[in-house]
C-alpha cells in the first residue's frame, strides 16, 4: 500500500472502526492515531517493534484492538471520584505503545506512562510523545518491579499471565487502583491461578471491528 490511496483507506478504516465501537473521537485524535500508525511503521523497519508489517493489519490488529478498550477505560475514569483529571495509568510491557499511546491520545486527561525493559521501545514512546505533541505520555525504560506508584490503572496487552502481571506490578498500583488486562479468550485457568490478594471483579467481553477473534478485558483489584 502506498500513496494517498493507502492513507485514505486507513483513515476510512479508522473512522468506521471507531464508529462500530461507539467511540467518539475528535478530528485531532483521529489524525494523531493515523500519525502514530505511520510512526510505528517507520520505526518498525529499524527497531522491530511489532511482527505485523502490513498497514491494514496494523490498523486492525493493533490500533482497533487497542481502541476497543478505550470506552471501558473512559467509563472507569468517569467513575473515579475527584479523579476526572490527573489520573495516572501505567502500561506494562508496552512495546510499540499498544495500548498505552492509544490511551494517551483518547484520554487526554490521563497521565500515561509506558514501561518496557527494552531501551529502544521506551525511546520510541518518547519519540511518539514528542512527534504527536502528547504532554501526557512518557516512556520509561525500567523493569516494572522497580517502579513505585501510585497508579490508578495498571494495564497490559498480551503481556504475561495474570498472576505474573499482578505480582510484578504490585508496588506500582495504588490502594484503590485497578488492573486492566487485555486478553484473548476468557482466561479461566489464569484467573484460577491468581493469589487470594487479587480479586477479579469483572471480565468484559470486547469486539474488535474487522477481527474475527475473541477478546476480553480482565478487571482486577488488590485486596
Amino acid at each position: 500500500m502506498s500513496g494517498v490511496t493507502g492513507l485514505e483507506s486507513l483513515a476510512k478504516g479508522l473512522r468506521e472502526g471507531a464508529q462500530a465501537l461507539g467511540l467518539e473521537l475528535s478530528d485531532v485524535q483521529r489524525q494523531q492515531l493515523l500519525d502514530f500508525l505511520q510512526l510505528l511503521q517507520k520505526w518498525n523497519k529499524v527497531y522491530n517493534l511489532t511482527a505485523v508489517r502490513d498497514p491494514q493489519e496494523m490498523l486492525t490488529h493493533h490500533l482497533l484492538d487497542s481502541l476497543a478498550a478505550v470506552a471501558p477505560l473512559r467509563r472507569h475514569l468517569d467513575g473515579l471520584v475527584g479523579q476526572g483529571t490527573g489520573a495516572r495509568l501505567l502500561d506494562v510491557g508496552s512495546g510499540g505503545g499498544l495500548p498505552g499511546v492509544v490511551f494517551a491520545i483518547c484520554c487526554p486527561q490521563l497521565q500515561v506512562h509506558c514501561v518496557d525493559t527494552v531501551a529502544k521501545k521506551a525511546a520510541f514512546i518518547q519519540q511518539a510523545a514528542a512527534s504527536l505533541r502528547l504532554s501526557n505520555l512518557r516512556g520509561l525504560h525500567a523493569r516494572v518491579e522497580t517502579l513505585d506508584g501510585p497508579y490508578d490503572v495498571v494495564s497490559c496487552r498480551a503481556f504475561a499471565s495474570l498472576a505474573d502481571f499482578t505480582q510484578w506490578s504490585r508496588t506500582a498500583i495504588g490502594t484503590n487502583g485497578v488492573w486492566l488486562a487485555m486478553k484473548g479468550r476468557h482466561p479461566q485457568e489464569e484467573m484460577a491461578a491468581l493469589p487470594a490478594s487479587v480479586q477479579v471483579f469483572h471480565v468484559e467481553q470486547i469486539a474488535v471491528p474487522g477481527l474475527d477473534a475473541e477478546r476480553c478485558i480482565v478487571w482486577m483489584r488488590p485486596i
